[in-house]
């Protein structure tokens, strides 16, 4: 449930299209809704601008599916992350409509078009092409939550002269998404390109002991560049979902 079809409904009741019995039916969820194993929150849009995202990594198919189910009842965009192929397969046997894309292991069910929510534009970069899955997950995060969204990939600090062979874009951007494994060097040196929030992501991409990204991570922590903020490794959803709040018109 959001705003405009809260409205849609208040609208219907005080022209008299809709009697308050219906209205009432429509609107019993608006709160959440019990499903036993899941306490789905329809309330998420109005409150917080996007509907509740499933993440799906671990969750029986069942449940998957029946959480998807009670969103679409009440018009919710619907975003799965974290979705193998296997269940993603599976999933869409009941849900033919809805697109997953592989490499960011994301599915997504919209239903009708996306509204363009952004003041700007978000821009994801990757170190390297290994970053590039969870690169592409921070890209449709943002893509689907409303935002104009580019991408610059294989842009890492062993070549820096690609780096900087795309500063017009770079320096157009709103907020920048910096992916990258290793000792995670890039988002230091694009947030000292840039007046605008860079939010690093950590990889697990990396040889020995780069801890599977905690070496990456601990080195954005320690970034020398006052505009970096740090989300988890690996954490492309929560990059995506960041700059959105960020890039948000209102």
């Amino acid at each position: 449930m959001n705003e405009k079809r809260l409205k849609e409904i208040l609208a219907s009741v005080s022209s008299g299209q809709l009697s308050v019995e219906k209205a009432l039916s429509k609107l019993k969820y608006l709160s959440y809704e019990d499903l036993s194993y899941a306490h789905v929150d329809h309330h998420r849009t109005i409150r917080k601008g996007y509907p509740e995202v499933i993440y799906g990594e671990g969750k029986m198919i069942p449940h998957i599916i029946g959480i998807m189910q009670a969103m679409k009842k009440q018009g919710s965009q619907i975003m799965v992350t974290r979705l193998n192929s296997e269940k993603a397969d599976k999933v869409m046997l009941t849900f033919p409509d809805a697109v997953y894309h592989k490499d960011a292991r994301l599915l997504v069910c919209n239903q009708g078009d996306i509204p363009d929510l952004g003041r700007g534009t978000i821009l994801v970069l990757s170190a390297g092409t290994s970053d590039i899955p969870v690169a592409q997950e921070a890209y449709l995060t943002a893509k689907y939550m409303g935002n104009r969204v580019e991408s610059i990939f294989d842009v890492g600090v062993a070549g820096i002269h690609r780096l900087l062979g795309y500063r017009d874009k770079i320096n157009s951007a709103t907020v920048l998404i910096v992916v990258a494994g290793m000792e995670g060097a890039l988002p230091t040196v694009v947030a000292g390109l840039v007046s605008k929030p860079v939010i690093a992501v950590p990889t697990s991409v990396g040889y020995g002991l780069s801890l599977n990204g905690l070496a990456a991570l601990l080195g954005m922590l320690n970034s020398c560049a006052s505009n970096v903020a740090v989300v988890n490794i690996d954490n492309g959803f929560g990059a995506g979902y960041m700059a959105s709040v960020i890039n948000r018109k209102e």
